[in-house]
């Protein structure tokens, strides 16, 4: 049986209070080692700027950013006139931002391609201004229209390069388009004109025979 003396003992034994002591140390110092290595191996604290690639042929930006130890994504395109195909639109995160090593780098380019738009349901189902309002808006130009006989204001067709077009049909985004719009008025100048042609067309007879 371990007597009261014997258990507490411990108390006079050197070596374990230094034992005690070098614990905590020998902790600490694992975890500072631990943190270093993770500082280490994810760049903590380093950062890098992007550099601004807007504008740059698309193979450009990417030896650009390459050389910054940054990776190029492509994940967007759209169309702007006038703006050579391939170049850089946009990029996130923008020009001088400060980034870790590896980043991705987003990117919109250029397509050099004019997109094409759906012409809507306007023939034979809206008014000149409506039609108007709702081509302009798709960014569609327009003629002067082209009025045929039929109720005024009506619209009664789309032309595209003296080409009829049917609702639905995908042509070029702002390209010129003429309205085939009615007008009642020409129903009734056509009907004045075969009238005079009838009258000009009867025979005149020379009445002194008689």
């Amino acid at each position: 049986m371990i007597s009261l003396k014997d258990f507490f003992s411990f108390k006079n034994n050197r070596m374990f209070w230094l034992n005690l002591i070098a614990m905590p140390i020998v902790i600490i110092a694992i975890i500072f080692g631990v943190l270093h290595w993770l500082d280490t191996y994810t760049h903590h604290g380093e950062s890098i700027i992007v550099p601004n690639v807007n504008g740059l042929p698309l193979k450009q930006a990417e030896n650009e950013l390459s050389k910054k130890n940054l990776r190029a994504i492509v994940i967007d395109s759209n169309y702007v006139k006038g703006i050579p195909a391939g170049a850089i639109l946009e990029q996130k995160p923008q020009g001088g931002a400060k980034v870790k090593m590896g980043r991705s780098i987003y990117l919109t380019i250029n397509t050099g391609e004019v997109p094409k738009v759906t012409i809507p349901d306007i023939i034979d189902n809206s008014s000149f201004r409506q039609a108007e309002a709702r081509l302009r808006a798709l960014a569609f130009k327009l003629t002067e229209p082209e009025c045929i006989e039929g109720e005024k204001g009506w619209i009664y067709g789309v032309k595209y390069n003296g080409k009829e077009l049917v609702s639905g049909e995908k042509i070029p985004r702002e390209a010129v388009l003429t309205l085939c719009v009615g007008d009642d008025e020409l129903k009734g100048d056509s009907i004045q004109t075969d009238s005079l042609s009838i009258k000009s067309d009867k025979p005149i007879v020379d009445e002194s025979w008689f």
